[in-house]
């Protein structure tokens, strides 16, 4: 486990990323980012790791809480793109936790696959 405090910073983390990261420390230092609720460091990590069912969970965990953010860069990490119905969902989960900014977003998104 990785301690909370030895978390890697911005140019740390960009340093690890560039290097030659062991996917098992990457999957390590990506579960640590999410207990420290630092989730988009947290995709990078599980990315470099192969930690798809993760990067699902954070998929999910967008949706459910209306964030455009996270699930762009869940579903980046992942290589895939939401489909339109994922986007307009979000954009109601949003728009009801009063994220408008990422309701409109997400309206906007998910007009592209149509």
């Amino acid at each position: 486990p990785v301690a909370r405090s030895k978390l890697p910073d911005s140019l740390a983390k960009r340093h690890l990323l560039e290097g030659d990261l062991d996917p098992a420390r990457a999957r390590a230092l990506g579960e640590a980012c999410l207990e420290a609720g630092r989730e988009i460091d947290a995709v990078a990590f599980l990315a470099a790791g192969g930690a798809r069912e993760a990067l699902l969970s954070l998929q999910e965990q967008a949706s459910a809480r209306g964030d455009v953010f996270l699930m762009r860069a869940a579903s980046g990490a992942l290589g895939e793109e939401p489909a339109s119905e994922t986007w307009r969902a979000l954009a109601e989960t949003a728009s009801a936790a009063g994220r408008d900014a990422d309701a409109e977003t997400a309206r906007r998104l998910a007009t592209v696959g149509d």
